[in-house]
């Protein structure tokens, strides 16, 4: 009787592809089957009770990280941590899984190389899809061409990670378009080193959610506008320079001292805020490039993408914003529909932006300076902060939002909070604000019934769809 050596079980499920054709190997194709079925079992925390069913899946698991590991060289050191860390989860009975060994050796952002390739496999839960942590496992190719390379030398981001979804499991087939390490089941937290976000998901979901609505709306887009909406690739590097600096954006400027709201419980509002600043401060430094190297007539071919680019963010910022944002997801304190409402009620009331004869249109000419006014708003906003109480500041940002976003008629914050609110503590300001704070106007509820079937049909897409 001949017996199967690991190795030889290794080259089975390989099949003699390489690590650009992973995702049609049988080793990737157990290793989804595997996880899904131990997600069947899993409870919230990511345990598992029935271990006679788990532990054969975890076998299959295994197998497979060693199988493909010899395609990830540069992932060496977290794949043999994640066979490990999945070892010890079973020898110690599947209770609470803790995977922080295997997220500690996992450092993607040290392989920006544009096309590298990454296996990812940990208990998680995932943003805007399942709130429980389940096996995840997650196909990833990185987007860093050149242009981008050199722009983060400027916007300096060394934990920011660019991912296009290769393939993955079923907490990935929704709308979430982000892996961050802190979604990870661990036994403590470290000191996270990078955040990725998948750009292809960003710029899919863009271009037909924006060809719906501008069809809807009458809209004639700017040539440059619509090449977004007819190239997937464009649209990915676009998506890519917008993300680079957003997300820097988070921890520079006149803040107050956590900005992004770790762990705290505020009014929905101020996340609105938060993030919609940081979209604007990437509107406004692409209007600066722009400018600067337009004045310019000796670019080389990576400065002619950053300028290309720096006029497609302005396009992707306002149209993202307008037609996905203010429309996507339910009407629960949801902060990022209200940095959508915000963007569109200040450029209609500042003229630029004009509905009538139910069709829409701009004065793009005057939309860089109208955007960055509201940016400028914003940081003034930030500035004061530091000089106020908390709550203080929590006021003057809703009166912000309020001068330009029609508050809910029966909004206690509206008409005034009491004097018991205001003398108490902060919890009681935040629970004195309404679900829907700042409902959606006649215009957005009339697209939102007519764009509801484009933005479902958008959970789980990809590049390739």
């Amino acid at each position: 009787m001949t017996m199967t050596t690991p190795t030889r079980v290794a080259e089975d499920l390989l099949a003699g592809h390489g690590v650009h054709a992973v995702e049609h190997t049988p080793a990737w194709a157990q290793l989804k089957s595997a996880a899904t079925a131990l997600q069947v079992l899993q409870a919230s925390d990511g345990s598992i009770d029935d271990i006679a069913a788990a532990e054969p899946l975890i076998d299959d698991v295994i197998a497979s990280l060693d199988a493909l590991a010899p395609l990830f060289p540069h992932d060496a050191a977290y794949l043999t941590a994640s066979v490990a860390d999945f070892r010890r989860w079973r020898a110690e009975g599947l209770g609470t899984p803790d995977f922080l060994d295997s997220l500690v050796a996992f450092q993607p952002q040290e392989h920006r190389v544009d096309g590298i390739r990454h296996l990812v496999v940990f208990p998680m839960y995932t943003q805007n899809g399942s709130s429980e942590r389940h096996v995840e496992a997650v196909l990833v190719e990185a987007i860093w061409p050149e242009f981008i390379a050199r722009l983060e030398t400027e916007y300096t981001n060394k934990l920011f990670v660019s991912l296009r979804l290769i393939d993955f499991t079923s907490g990935y087939d929704t709308n979430s378009a982000v892996l961050f390490p802190e979604t990870v089941a661990m036994r403590e937290v470290p000191s996270f080193t990078w955040g990725a976000i998948f750009q292809d998901r960003e710029a899919a979901r863009y271009r037909r959610v924006t060809r719906a609505a501008s069809e809807i709306t009458k809209l004639d887009l700017p040539d440059a506008a619509a090449r977004l909406l007819e190239d997937q690739d464009l649209a990915e590097r676009t998506f890519v320079m917008w993300d680079l600096i957003h997300d820097r954006t988070h921890m520079r400027g006149d803040l107050p001292f956590d900005p992004f709201m770790i762990k705290q419980r505020m009014p929905f509002f101020l996340y609105s805020l938060e993030e919609l600043r940081c979209d604007l401060t990437a509107f406004r430094e692409s209007v600066s490039l722009q400018a600067r190297l337009s004045a310019r007539d000796d670019l080389d071919t990576a400065e002619q993408a950053m300028l290309e680019h720096a006029e497609l963010v302005q396009y992707a910022v306002i149209f993202d914003r307008i037609f996905r944002f203010a429309i996507t997801g339910s009407r629960v304190r949801n902060y990022d529909g209200l940095g959508g409402q915000l963007l569109f009620a200040w450029l209609h009331q500042r003229r630029v932006l004009h509905w009538t004869d139910t069709s829409l249109a701009f004065d793009w000419d005057e939309v860089p300076a109208a955007v960055v006014a509201l940016a400028d708003a914003i940081d003034e906003l930030y500035w004061r902060s530091i000089d106020r109480p908390k709550t203080a500041h929590w006021l003057a940002a809703y009166d912000l939002v309020r001068s330009v976003v029609t508050p809910h008629p029966a909004s206690v914050w509206a008409r005034g909070l009491s004097d018991d609110v205001l003398a108490g503590l902060p919890k009681g300001y935040t629970d004195a604000v309404l679900d829907d704070e700042f409902p959606l106007s006649m215009f957005f509820e009339a697209l939102e019934k007519k764009m509801r079937p484009v933005i479902a049909s958008t959970a789980g897409i990809r590049g390739t769809d």
